[in-house]
């Protein structure tokens, strides 16, 4: 696969196709499967509120999976993400119903690079707090 977007066609402010991703129990489990990652914040009720938190949380990095979705939608292909960064700023809380939780996720050109490469902007947010911040990737365009 190649990017589909073409770096002359691309300014600095051209906004992403937003995105929301839902989040469910069964989505953390079927992470857990595939990551490996079964640590009981992310699928025991009780032991979450034990250690502080409100309820289950996402796992990070499945969040964060998520959330550059947005980009290698936008760009046609997975391979064109050069690099890709965030910090955890909040959990994503899910709770046990049958909605869970959603992960809405938009991002924005921030800067034209050298070489084709343009640096995208994220911002993801779930029940209105913003829960993955500085998340920035850089992508090489057509």
């Amino acid at each position: 696969m190649t990017a589909s977007k073409a770096y002359e066609s691309v300014e600095i402010g051209t906004e992403l196709p937003a995105q929301s991703f839902p989040v469910t129990r069964a989505s953390l489990v079927q992470y857990a499967g595939a990551s490996g990652d079964f640590n009981p914040i992310h699928w025991n009720e009780r032991f979450a509120r034990e250690v502080g938190l409100p309820d289950v949380i996402a796992h990070g990095m499945f969040t964060m999976a998520e959330a550059i979705r947005v980009v290698t939608d936008w760009v046609g292909d997975p391979g064109a993400v050069v690099e890709y960064g965030v910090r955890f700023t909040k959990p994503v809380v899910v709770p046990d119903d049958e909605t869970g939780a959603t992960v809405e996720v938009s991002g924005k050109v921030a800067a034209k690079l050298d070489d084709n490469l343009v640096r995208v902007d994220l911002v993801a947010m779930s029940d209105g707090k913003k829960v993955l911040g500085m998340s920035r990737a850089v992508v090489r365009l057509a």
